[in-house]
């Protein structure tokens, strides 16, 4: 039989695991989470419109002026073929030497302007950080009133499988930046936002993809200029 004092213990135990259970129901009902759309959110905001624009636009001047340098090299080239027959080895030597400086100008263009580091991601720095700083502000001024924990993400890479659409406080978060939730800012030249912003095809979508297009048309010109072609001249004068 059990005694007194072995009773009191396991009754002792029981109380502390109940409390602790509730303890940690309580923590867990207390943490407030929510989420946001960010992109849907920028959308609303001139600011984004018009640095999105300016990026496009960067974009698609240094792919052309990479095009540029490439187009040029190309037509020495042309040229050096109809007049090789006619130069010494040392002619030969002095003109490939210029079509293959010409090229790596235009390489070191596209690496300069397209690279890792390359003024593309700068002036995306400079231009879009500002922009999602407001963000924060605004985000961080919500969650201390309202007491949430966290405030999640569900655009681009988000590993959000599922969300509740009460739990979304993208509307607020507009409302708090200023704008009306549902007036979106259309991009130059763009159509009508059929579906309140939200949805494919939207202006981040269409600005991320003319500026991928730049740099992956350089890309794909550079390459197409220095290693896919035929009767590429090398330094030793014969085509390959």
């Amino acid at each position: 039989m059990t005694s007194p004092s072995t009773s009191l213990k396991l009754l002792a135990t029981h109380v502390l695991v109940a409390l602790a259970f509730v303890g940690v129901t309580l923590t867990a009902q207390a943490q407030k989470f929510a989420y946001i759309d960010s992109e849907y959110v920028l959308l609303h905001m001139p600011e984004y419109a018009t640095a999105q624009t300016e990026l496009n636009n960067y974009a698609i001047q240094w792919q052309a002026d990479v095009e540029t340098k490439l187009e040029a090299a190309d037509r020495l080239e042309v040229a050096y073929r109809a007049e090789r027959v006619l130069l010494t080895a040392e002619m030969r030597v002095k003109r490939e030497d210029e079509i293959a400086k010409k090229r790596a100008d235009a390489k070191d263009m596209q690496k300069q302007k397209f690279g890792v580091d390359g003024e593309l991601f700068q002036k995306r720095q400079e231009l879009i950080e500002p922009i999602q700083q407001q963000i924060f502000e605004s985000l961080k001024d919500i969650a201390s009133g309202s007491g949430y924990m966290v405030i999640f993400d569900k655009s681009n890479q988000s590993n959000m499988l599922y969300t509740n659409p009460k739990y979304d406080i993208s509307d607020r978060l507009i409302k708090k930046l200023g704008y009306v939730p549902g007036e979106t800012i259309q991009p130059e030249g763009g159509k009508g936002d059929e579906d309140g912003g939200k949805g494919g095809g939207s202006m981040m979508d269409r600005g991320r993809d003319a500026v991928n297009g730049a740099k992956n048309n350089a890309r794909d010109r550079m390459n197409s200029a220095t290693g896919g072609r035929g009767n590429t001249v090398t330094r030793s004068g014969r085509k390959n």
